[in-house]
């Protein structure tokens, strides 16, 4: 019977001992950042043609939808998806525009030095066709977007914020976007607002 009430009474203390400051175990670790805060983004504006580009298809609007959520002490992860329109400029090319979505992932980091202004960048994927066209015409100008074109490139981008009201926030968006296409690369800038909402 004492030998019950001994060990009642350690399993008491040890239970005590241990529950009784929870936080004394996780005082001196770090708190888990990542996901632990998430946004919803939907964003509009203009893109402009650089280099070549310039001669081949026209200044164009953009609208897209992104995510945005916490990934390290002072640096976010992102990922956009953004539609367009191109028309295009050159009388050589027989149809009168291009489709192109824009899919891309990146990381967005706030820098004391610069706060609130984001600065971030990351790898983009762009998916295009051509408005009407031929199949039967594949082999001259611009023909090859009749059978769909995916390219790979890279982006950068700055924020500077506009406006905040609660979990509401937005931002003016300058892009710079350079897709590996061949024979030359594309250049493009982007300049646009983000509304964002804070989810989480």
């Amino acid at each position: 019977m004492k030998l019950l009430k001994l060990l009642a009474v350690g399993v008491l203390t040890f239970a005590c001992l241990t529950f009784a400051n929870p936080e004394s175990k996780t005082s001196n670790l770090e708190p888990d950042i990542m996901f632990s805060t998430f946004y919803i983004t939907v964003e509009g504006g203009r893109i402009y043609p650089l280099g070549d580009m310039l001669d081949a298809v026209e200044d164009t609007w953009y609208a897209g939808l992104g995510f945005r959520y916490a990934y390290w002490e002072n640096v976010e992860g992102l990922l956009d998806f953004n539609f367009t329109y191109f028309k295009m400029k050159s009388d050589s090319i027989y149809f009168p525009g291009v489709f192109q979505f824009m899919g891309r992932l990146g990381l967005d980091w706030h820098s004391r030095l610069i706060k609130p202004v984001v600065v971030g960048g990351g790898f983009t994927c762009n998916w295009t066709r051509a408005d009407g066209g031929d199949d039967k015409r594949y082999n001259e100008r611009g023909g090859t977007l009749n059978d769909n074109e995916t390219e790979f490139g890279v982006f950068a981008h700055i924020n500077v914020p506009l406006l905040k009201y609660e979990r509401i926030r937005t931002y003016l968006n300058v892009q710079w976007e350079e897709l590996w296409t061949l024979p030359k690369r594309s250049d493009m800038l982007y300049a646009g607002i983000i509304f964002e909402w804070r989810a989480k």
